[in-house]
């Protein structure tokens, strides 16, 4: 592959970034910022070059794919008995209890865009090493051996996966959280709510396939990026210019969100202002069943204000305190581990972050509560992505239906939460 990025460029390096950059530049007349993934696939995506620079960089990106290795931590990582353990960790995540994902992180597996009905015969020609027919049928091989780790997953002889997952779980919420009854009357009628989101945004009748049904992609998007305050950036951060939405679009999109849902946007700034008067006052604060309070060990220096959610699961924020933010207003701060740096830190926060904060939780213990229940019934868990659990069982005992029976059972501490799942069974694992 080196020797074709050097035939295409005669450059000594064609893996230097300021290199490739330099005669990208003098090829194309561009101006090459970097050559991030981002940025590689933008350029291809929005068809910016051509030619010898067009094939430079779809090899720079087969190149990229970082995401085959996977399949030498998947050898590493298995047992003698061809399983693979301790893919999980309990509490992984500091902030909201979610699980996090260790070895092969099965949490981040690359999407599989090859149809459902071809991957048996794609799996069957990689096992052979039919790599002419590979490259014949679908071009970039390191591209196929990507899609198909998911695929690499298998339940025990004689046995089917059943998978199944919760259906938009967190949007649904922070909708029963914040007590926004359109919207929570459109998830417990089954409506979509893309739709029901562009209507309310728009003031006219939306149908995906009917009236107005260009708007659902601006309500798809707005509801996918501006639950927990999101605004331009997060608009362009979920692909809107890439979805062809002109940029000066964007803020009316905001602005109609946040007007079509005002009492999420009420509990991001009711959450925040408990979450000050618990930290100035130590006084307990509660908001839509979030109880907030100020917690004190003297004898071992210990300061924290904590969330107690639904569930009575409490949320941690170590030696509280109030700083000021960009706009001069009172900044909620604490002390964790940067994300980034993996460094223990002062870090800031606000209210609608705080709501993601309880979203989370209150989806994972969703979930955890769910497992339990699966496994009382003989269904045991293998692994699980978030809002997704993955079952290994008898093929008699792979019933999809009863899993999203057991799924969609009230939650006692969350009344009027409105529950629903789909899933699917086989023999490997797959995105659906």
């Amino acid at each position: 592959m080196k020797k074709r990025k050097v035939s295409h460029t005669g450059l000594e390096n064609p893996n230097s970034v300021s290199q490739l950059s330099k005669w990208l530049e003098e090829t194309t007349d561009l101006s090459i910022s970097d050559l991030r993934k981002d940025t590689v696939a933008r350029m291809l995506n929005n068809h910016m070059v051509d030619g010898d620079a067009e094939r430079m960089l779809q090899i720079r990106q087969e190149l990229g794919k970082t995401s085959t290795k996977k399949y030498d931590a998947i050898e590493t990582a298995v047992c003698d008995d061809g399983r693979l353990r301790g893919l999980l960790q309990f509490y992984g995540a500091n902030r909201t209890g979610r699980f996090s994902g260790r070895l092969v992180q099965v949490q981040n597996l690359p999407r599989t865009y090859i149809g459902i009905n071809l991957l048996p015969l794609i799996r069957e020609a990689v096992k052979r090493r039919e790599a002419d027919k590979l490259r014949l049928l679908f071009g970039s091989i390191p591209d196929t051996l990507s899609q198909l780790i998911r695929t690499a997953f298998i339940p025990a002889n004689g046995h089917k996966l059943v998978d199944a997952d919760f259906s938009s779980i967190e949007a649904r919420v922070v909708t029963w959280l914040a007590g926004e009854e359109w919207k929570l009357e459109v998830f417990r009628n089954g409506g979509d709510v893309y739709c029901a989101t562009a209507s309310n945004m728009f003031g006219v009748p939306v149908e995906k396939h009917g009236s107005n049904s260009e708007l659902r992609q601006k309500g798809k998007i707005a509801e996918l990026a501006c639950g927990y305050g999101g605004g331009t950036g997060a608009l362009i951060a979920m692909g809107a210019l890439d979805m062809g939405i002109p940029e000066e679009d964007l803020q009316d999109i905001v602005s109609r969100w946040r007007q079509a849902n005002q009492q999420i946007v009420n509990l991001w700034y009711k959450i925040e202002n408990a979450a000050v008067t618990t930290i100035q006052t130590g006084q307990q604060t509660n908001v839509n069943g979030l109880i907030f309070t100020r917690e004190f060990d003297l004898e071992n220096d210990l300061d924290f204000m904590t969330m107690t959610l639904p569930s009575k699961r409490k949320l941690y924020y170590a030696r509280p305190g109030l700083g000021e933010n960009q706009w001069g207003k009172p900044s909620i701060i604490y002390y964790g581990v940067d994300q980034t740096t993996k460094q223990w830190t002062e870090l800031e926060t606000y209210g609608a972050k705080l709501v993601e904060n309880a979203v989370q939780a209150i989806s994972r213990d969703c979930l955890t509560l769910t497992i339990e229940r699966l496994e009382a019934a003989g269904y045991p868990i293998v692994f699980h992505v978030h809002d997704e659990v993955v079952i290994d069982c008898e093929v008699n005992k792979a019933d999809l239906d009863n899993v999203i029976k057991i799924m969609t059972m009230p939650i006692s501490w969350a009344q009027g939460l409105p529950i629903n799942a789909d899933g699917w069974t086989g023999d490997f694992f797959r995105k659906d």
